[in-house]
C-alpha cells in the first residue's frame, strides 16, 4: 500500500497550490517523493482535490508494477467524504470526473488528520502547497 499525504491551499488573491508526499516504503524503494504545483484563479477545495488527482497519476520511478492500493491522509473532510461517497459532490465536478477516471481500479483508503497538529507529513505537505502558491503569486505581481 502506498501512503500519501495531500494538501491544498489558496491565497486571498486566488492563487493556489497543491502538494503531495509519498511516504517511503518498500514499494517506493524506500524513497520519499514530494511533488507540488500551483494554479491561478482557484479555490482551496480545488487544490485539495487536485493534490489527490496528481498523486494518483504520479509515475513512481523504478517500480515493476503499478500500485493499486493507496492510503490517503488529508486534512480536508470535504475531499475525503466526497471521494468516499459519503457526501454529495456539489462543486468542482470537472475535477471529480478526473478523480473518478484516475482512481478507477484502485483500492483507496482515507484517513483524516487534523491540520496544524504536529503530524510531520501533514506539516510538510502544507509547506509544499503554501510555498508553491506563494512562489506563483510573487512571480505574477
Amino acid at each position: 500500500m502506498i501512503r500519501v499525504y495531500t494538501d491544498g491551499s489558496c491565497l486571498p488573491n486566488g492563487v493556489g497550490g497543491w502538494g503531495f508526499i509519498i511516504v517511503p516504503s518498500p514499494i517506493t524503494n524506500h524513497t520519499e517523493y514530494q511533488v507540488c504545483g500551483a494554479h491561478d484563479d482557484t479555490t482551496n477545495n480545488r487544490m485539495e482535490l487536485q493534490a489527490v488527482i496528481e498523486a494518483l497519476s504520479f509515475e513512481i520511478p523504478n517500480i515493476t508494477q503499478k500500485p493499486f492500493s493507496f492510503k490517503f491522509y488529508t486534512d480536508s473532510k470535504l475531499t475525503m467524504n466526497c471521494a468516499k461517497g459519503d457526501w454529495k459532490r456539489k462543486a468542482n465536478l470537472d475535477l471529480w470526473t478526473i478523480y473518478d477516471s484516475v482512481s478507477k481500479g484502485k483500492r483507496i483508503e482515507w484517513e483524516w488528520v487534523k491540520a496544524h497538529n504536529n503530524d510531520h507529513y501533514n506539516e510538510q505537505v502544507d509547506k509544499l502547497a503554501n510555498g508553491i502558491a506563494n512562489e506563483l503569486a510573487k512571480s505574477r505581481f
